[in-house]
């Protein structure tokens, strides 16, 4: 109950926020919650709308199994063998350092315009997170397991999926946390670049028309997804924990 409070008044006082500033910059440069979600509100009652969140939601799902299987699998095999992961890991924080902006050419050589290069851009964006969550949490297990593994002379596959797998769940939900919001954000810029259709698209297109209001939306549906989802991971990721 007292977390629920927490949030309400959180809410609440980001309402309050975002009314203030709304009265201070005026109408013309951001439109007040209440506009915001009568605008959604109606904008959710057009096809429209609906072909655009289809489009970002295949992308999104296409790039989120991609980055969290190849994630989870390179995480793992850098984790067991210690010395390739020593040796990858800065070479990944760099990588990943790096704007995925300035890749965007190179993606769009690679894979040209449509679903393959929003997939993978957003794969570029939530890949390493993971990784590094699965290769650390492989480091941290205790050893233990892995002499129970062999005191039971289980096969590389059976240790995988009974012993390394469940005992890196919890990292590998938190990275995975981490891992969704940066492959929304790449599949959502990658929209906006190379795109006609999807949330991306219709963001930067109203960017262009001036349209506040449906910037505003868009903006407001996006954040409602993200943090419903984010919500919903967090109370898994404390569930697995408290095991």
């Amino acid at each position: 109950m007292q977390r629920f409070f927490s949030t309400a008044i959180l809410v609440l006082g980001l309402l309050l926020g975002w009314q203030a500033l709304h009265v201070v910059i005026g109408e013309g440069a951001l439109t007040s919650p209440l506009t915001t979600f009568e605008h959604l509100v109606k904008m959710l009652g057009t096809m429209e709308l609906w072909t655009h969140i289809g489009e970002t939601a295949k992308a999104f799902a296409y790039a989120m199994v991609l980055a969290l299987v190849f994630g989870v699998i390179l995480g793992v095999l850098l984790g067991v063998n210690r010395l390739a992961g020593a040796v990858a890991e800065p070479i990944l924080l760099n990588m990943y350092a790096i704007p995925k902006v300035t890749l965007y050419p190179l993606v769009l050589l690679c894979f040209g315009l449509g679903l393959s290069s929003k997939v993978a851009f957003g794969v570029m964006h939530g890949l390493i997170p993971i990784l590094l969550f699965t290769m650390n949490a492989i480091r941290q297990m205790r050893p233990v397991y892995m002499r129970a593994s062999g005191s039971m002379r289980l096969t590389p596959v059976q240790t995988l999926l009974h012993v390394l797998l469940p005992a890196i769940l919890p990292e590998v939900v938190a990275g995975v946390r981490l891992g969704f919001a940066l492959t929304l954000l790449g599949v959502l810029i990658g929209e906006m670049f190379a795109s006609q259709r999807g949330l991306g698209y219709l963001a930067v297109n109203a960017m262009g028309l001036g349209d506040i209001p449906t910037i505003m939306a868009v903006a407001l549906l996006l954040t409602v997804i993200a943090v419903t989802c984010n919500s919903l991971m967090l109370m898994l990721d404390r569930k697995l924990q408290h095991k």
